[in-house]
């Protein structure tokens, strides 16, 4: 049980590595009486210029055994092919150091530090081997509290001289993200356009989705305005606190707007059912965690002790949310399934169980793409080509965005919707010969 105690949590840290963002910004961290044996800080995709910068300082190891020995303790680098090698060489040797391991590029131990009571180390160092590293700190003495102030810089120099704190393979983030908003910007002023024109057709879910694009084009502002500051500065410049607010009231409209749609709240019934009103109760709070969990996981870091666990509540709370818009999606189609074999309107009912099918194929499509497929891209692709995981889900979004809203405009003669009689007959023998079933 001692062994899997010092393997598991090696083993844990190794998983969520393989799907952490790589960051570089410059951070100044302080670590007070911490007993952890590994602590990541950073993930950097670096080019064949590219270094590392640590400082270190009022450093003090406590421990209640013998005295801890300095050559133990240390700041190493580690590659993501080296990950399993190192893992083997734990499992084998429960009481093996890391900072011996040869497959590590070890960047100093407690040795070095200069003596007390400054111990503190100051130093940069060039990355030769062009690689997505991850930036460790190992304490191989049992038993011992280690406290200390760490300031970390990681960044490449590609033109020799500017720094890019961007890891290379998200340098294009900025200029992706800044395209995408114009292209929203469009979309919306495009909308408007039509509820203009259609305003006899216009409903409250309409101002709520052109809403919500107004949102979508702000977060994407910030968030490129975000990364192109960390790109030449090191630090956001405050654009990551508007980034966050965006990205929460973005995040919670979407999520309303698609329960809302299901629900065909304001264009099919002006009302919400209790059980429609509880998905959306349950649905808000657990965003609101979410968005605390992911703004826990992109402003500390790894290095903090809780940040597998608000890993573990994003993504249970994301998964929640993803099932729970799916319900109004279905009690519609059940709803317009059983209204058609009683009201005489056939055509009208088999327009609306078909777009609300088509709506519930496009959700599930979206969230399996955006959960799984970019999931799965972030994992697979090479660190110089990260940045094709997020222009992958701003398409697959974009997408998204442009089929709903095509599927449920605001135009008076909608195809859904305005149908002529002559049609009842041949929807009357479609809804008795397809039932409907998801």
């Amino acid at each position: 049980m001692r062994i899997l105690g010092k393997i598991l949590p090696a083993v844990l840290l190794f998983f969520f590595l393989f799907t952490a963002p790589s960051m570089g910004e410059i951070k100044s961290l302080k670590i007070r009486s911490d007993n952890r044996p590994m602590i990541l800080f950073e993930k950097f995709g670096f080019t064949h210029t590219g270094f590392v910068s640590i400082a270190i300082s009022s450093v003090s190891v406590t421990s209640t055994l013998s005295q801890p020995d300095p050559s133990r303790l240390g700041f190493f680098l580690l590659s993501e092919e080296s990950q399993i090698q190192v893992l083997l060489e734990l499992q084998q040797n429960p009481n093996f150091c890391v900072v011996d391991s040869k497959f590590i590029a070890r960047l100093f131990t407690f040795r070095d530090l200069s003596p007390p009571p400054q111990s503190s180390f100051n130093r940069t160092y060039p990355v030769t081997h062009p690689n997505e590293y991850s930036l460790f700190f190992a304490n191989c003495n049992p038993q011992s509290l280690v406290t200390m102030d760490v300031h970390t810089e990681l960044y490449n120099t590609d033109d020799g001289s500017t720094k890019d704190y961007l890891s290379a393979g998200l340098t294009q983030l900025p200029s992706l993200y800044f395209i995408f908003s114009l292209i929203y910007l469009s979309f919306l002023g495009f909308w408007i356009s039509i509820c203009f024109k259609n305003q006899r057709s216009v409903h409250r879910i309409h101002l709520l989705m052109g809403g919500l694009l107004v949102m979508k084009a702000l977060n994407l502002i910030c968030a490129a305005e975000d990364k192109h500051y960390v790109k030449v500065t090191g630090t956001p410049h405050g654009w990551d606190v508007l980034f966050y607010i965006f990205q929460f009231i973005r995040v919670v409209l979407l999520f309303t707007v698609i329960v809302l749609i299901g629900t065909g709240w304001s264009f099919l019934k002006p009302f919400l059912q209790e059980k429609e009103k509880k998905v959306l109760m349950i649905v808000i709070p657990l965003q609101v965690l979410a968005n605390v969990a992911s703004i826990v996981i992109g402003e500390t870091g790894p290095f903090i002790r809780d940040w597998v666990t608000w890993n573990q509540v994003f993504l249970l709370v994301d998964i929640i949310c993803c099932c729970a818009i799916i319900f109004p999606i279905v009690w519609s189609i059940r709803s317009l399934r059983e209204t058609s074999k009683t009201d005489g309107k056939a055509a009208r009912n088999l327009a609306k169980l078909t777009l609300f099918r088509q709506f519930y194929i496009v959700v599930i499509g979206y969230l399996y793409f955006t959960r799984i497929v970019v999931f799965a891209l972030k994992t697979i692709a090479a660190y110089k080509y990260q940045w094709v995981a997020n222009a992958a889900e701003e398409i697959a979004s974009l997408v998204f965005y442009m089929v709903m809203y095509y599927m449920f405009r605001p135009v008076e003669k909608n195809e859904y919707f305005v149908l002529d009689d002559e049609d009842e007959e041949a929807a009357e023998m479609a809804l008795r010969d397809e039932e409907f079933e998801l």
